[in-house]
């Protein structure tokens, strides 16, 4: 098994979560303006993309660039993985390759800290996406565990690149917010990201970081 291969059900019963719907995740969000580039970025990408319609175009031309200007908006002191292999317990299944990770850390060698993980939806399916998102989540959980980051909570994404749905977890609880949100409103998401980073920041990082 592997992080796509997860139902609900089976992460349910394997990690012992609850999961909880229709809470609301980010209240009060100030708006980030990003770099008028990006927005330039995305004003020629995001029509192209979605009549290109596959999962690489949305990936290489909406969510890479958004993902990369958070990275700057951080100065540089987050780090951003692609197509990168989190293999933390293959006995449990939380193996594979993840569509994109963020980690506290501004070390790109290799994943430090893992804050949240990014599935792209398949078929533009965001419901399909989220128990390979959760599986993420808890490797990325473990990992943190293991390695003596003292991350408050792992969030989660499901993105088709024109919308967003995000989702938490916190202990054995997995929060997943009721609305989604849409490339089109770019300062509120950015916003959200924003908070996101914020929220995880770790009290200690293993191996000395």
């Amino acid at each position: 098994m592997s992080y796509s291969e997860f139902t609900i059900k089976d992460i349910k019963n394997k990690f012992h979560l609850k999961i909880i719907e229709e809470v609301e995740l980010f209240l009060n969000v100030d708006p980030v303006k990003p770099n008028a580039i990006l927005i330039d970025i995305l004003a020629e990408n995001m029509p192209l993309a979605l009549r290109i319609d596959t999962e690489k175009a949305r990936s290489e031309m909406i969510v890479a660039p958004v993902l990369i200007e958070l990275r700057k908006l951080f100065n540089r002191q987050i780090s951003l993985f692609s197509g990168t292999e989190f293999n933390v317990d293959k006995s449990q299944g939380l193996n594979g390759t993840c569509d994109f990770i963020i980690s506290h850390s501004p070390e790109q060698l290799s994943v430090t800290a893992p804050i949240a993980t990014l599935v792209e939806a398949e078929n533009d399916n965001i419901k399909l996406g989220i128990p390979q998102c959760i599986a993420e989540m808890v490797a990325a959980q473990i990992f943190n565990q293991q390695e003596n980051n003292h991350i408050p909570f792992i969030y989660g994404v499901v993105t088709t690149g024109s919308i967003w749905k995000f989702l938490k977890l916190t202990g054995t609880t997995v929060y997943i917010e009721p609305k989604e949100h849409f490339i089109e409103n770019i300062e509120l998401l950015f916003g959200i990201l924003s908070q996101m980073i914020h929220e995880t920041r770790p009290t200690i990082l293993g191996n000395g970081e």
